[in-house]
């Protein structure tokens, strides 16, 4: 099988040749940069330019030789845009690495921390020494909001105003045409499935905007507000969605939105607040896929512990989830195959990111991803990939473990 024919055979829930491997395919299946220099290092590959494709959380684009020997079947839509040295800036890891970072983020250093700063010069996000991500400083509506300004305010927080590429390549009147040639060129090129990355977030955007606590209490003391918010940004999300898929929809595999609706103890809302307030206006953008897009799948990344909240995503049409965190409540791998396997593909659940690939040894990560391939693989629907991104102080030596464990199985 090609690599595309494996991912779209597994997710037809049918059995491929082997289990697919995504890594880097998109923003919460990849590698923290500084794991990254230390994975090349470890395996002897050629000295190469650390390129930083996501600012906020210092991801590194995984060269093809990486991929090649890990056998990865996915490749993000992003990969066929900033290809030339002049959409690069140097810059300096926290450890010291140097890297290269997209021209158009330019992190500064102000007093002892790097900083981001909106197109207003406003500070957005800010990361103080000895952190290894920018956190988010600035809440548009935190004091009063706006629903007339909310697409204007997308440059003012971090989620929305910091682009990984294309970003501002893919902007104004030709980004249309420039969205379509990249994904015609990275589908003539390659045989990897092609992700493809919208975002679409509903509860993160009440977040982004509004900051975590303040919108929890406006869906549940304010529900008309929230739905009138919501409204809005749902009317943004189908333009948006529509002009994005008429020039990429022919050439991509999956389309992935985003929402973290779980933590570490089960949903940040109750499956009848999903419901409300989440569940139809998710069922009106997939259904958008599909008119416009029907071959592609549509995957929600989404952390924590949703278990609950599942049957409400597959009748609002989800095919896919990621990361599955698989330490979280309710998110044992046995009962989510038993109960959803049918009917979902999991994309991710591979390996404990958090704990066992850190403190590991190969040998017990070996153990680990077998007996969870295991579960995973039979009967198709699954996707291999680790819990959420390689964190910076995975050592080399278990990150390899982990694949060779997947290729064994």
């Amino acid at each position: 099988m090609t690599s595309r024919e494996r991912v779209l055979t597994a997710l037809d829930h049918r059995e491929p040749d082997r289990i697919p491997i995504d890594l880097s395919g998109h923003r919460s299946s990849g590698i923290a940069a500084i794991a990254y220099a230390r994975l090349r290092d470890h395996l002897g590959l050629p000295k190469r330019p650390i390129r930083v494709y996501d600012p906020v959380q210092q991801l590194a684009i995984v060269d093809e030789d990486v991929l090649e020997l890990f056998r990865v079947d996915t490749i993000e839509l992003g990969r066929a845009f900033a290809l030339e040295d002049h959409h690069w800036s140097e810059w300096v890891l926290p450890d010291g690495t140097p890297c290269l970072m997209p021209a158009w983020v330019s992190p500064r250093k102000e007093h002892g921390d790097w900083v981001l700063r909106s197109p207003t010069g406003r500070v957005i996000a800010r990361m103080p020494e000895g952190v290894l991500y920018f956190e988010q400083t600035y809440y548009p509506f935190a004091d009063q909001d706006d629903l007339d300004r909310i697409e204007a305010l997308f440059p003012e927080t971090m989620w929305t105003g910091v682009a990984s590429p294309p970003g501002p390549l893919a902007a104004g009147a030709n980004g249309a045409r420039v969205l379509a040639e990249g994904a015609r060129r990275l589908r003539q090129q390659t045989d990897r499935a092609i992700v493809a990355l919208f975002g679409g977030n509903l509860l993160e955007m009440g977040q982004f905007f509004y900051r975590n606590d303040q919108f929890l209490m406006l869906l549940a003391g304010e529900p008309r507000r929230a739905h009138a918010f919501l409204d809005r940004v749902v009317a943004i999300h189908l333009r948006n969605l529509e002009g994005f898929l008429a020039a990429v929809g022919p050439h991509i595999d999956t389309i992935l939105f985003g929402d973290d609706l779980g933590m570490q103890q089960g949903p940040q809302i109750s499956p009848r607040m999903y419901r409300e307030f989440f569940q139809p206006r998710e069922a009106a953008m997939w259904k958008r896929v599909k008119t416009l897009a029907p071959q592609a799948k549509i995957q929600l990344h989404c952390c924590g512990g949703v278990r609950e909240l599942l049957d409400g995503l597959i009748e609002a049409g989800l095919d896919i989830i990621n990361p599955v965190q698989i330490t979280c409540k309710g998110m044992d791998p046995a009962g989510l195959k038993r109960d959803f396997g049918g009917r979902l593909t999991f994309w991710g659940g591979g390996c404990d990111t958090r704990d066992i690939l850190i403190h590991g040894t190969p040998a017990q990560i070996r153990e680990h991803v077998r007996n969870l391939m295991n579960i995973w693989g039979p009967g198709g629907g699954y996707v291999f990939q680790q819990v959420h991104n390689i964190l910076a102080d995975a050592p080399p030596e278990n990150i390899v473990a982990m694949y060779e464990a997947v290729h064994a199985a």
